[in-house]
């Protein structure tokens, strides 16, 4: 399986909880959601199902790459990350999965997201594989929307 997660790009702050998921994205996060969705729409096959958090941020990230998706209430910030790798089943599933969403995606990979943080508008582009009968993962490529 590809797993590739896209976390949202830079979006306006709101001091209310209850409206974070109305959040736009910044001009800023705009030009990096376009210059991602590029890079991301050269190297992605075609049949790449992807699947977005309903916060209004990470759809306007998806909106980019110019490409069906599904909305998934699995990938909000609050969502249970039991929920999400239950869904996701990495690394056990087939084919290519781009996830849009939050920071808390990097846990499904175990990583703690105090120490490791994805940067907005960044992808991770995952494979797992299996080698003399033990799961892999391999971590293909990190990019920044800075970087391109």
């Amino acid at each position: 399986m590809n797993l590739l997660l896209w976390r949202h790009a830079e979006a306006h702050d709101c001091d209310d909880p209850a409206q974070d998921g109305q959040r736009k994205l910044t001009s800023r996060g705009e030009k990096q959601a376009k210059r991602m969705a590029h890079w991301l729409d050269r190297q992605l096959p075609q049949g790449t199902q992807i699947w977005v958090s309903p916060a209004v941020r990470a759809e306007q990230t998806a909106q980019a790459l110019g490409r069906h998706y599904k909305i998934c209430p699995e990938l909000a910030p609050d969502a249970d990350l039991a929920a999400l790798r239950a869904l996701v089943q990495w690394p056990r599933s087939k084919g290519h999965l781009l996830l849009v969403g939050h920071q808390p995606m990097a846990e499904l990979l175990k990583a703690q997201a105090d120490f490791c943080s994805v940067r907005k508008g960044s992808v991770w582009w995952l494979r797992s594989r299996e080698r003399e009968h033990r799961q892999q993962t391999l971590l293909l490529t990190v990019q920044t929307p800075d970087f391109l």
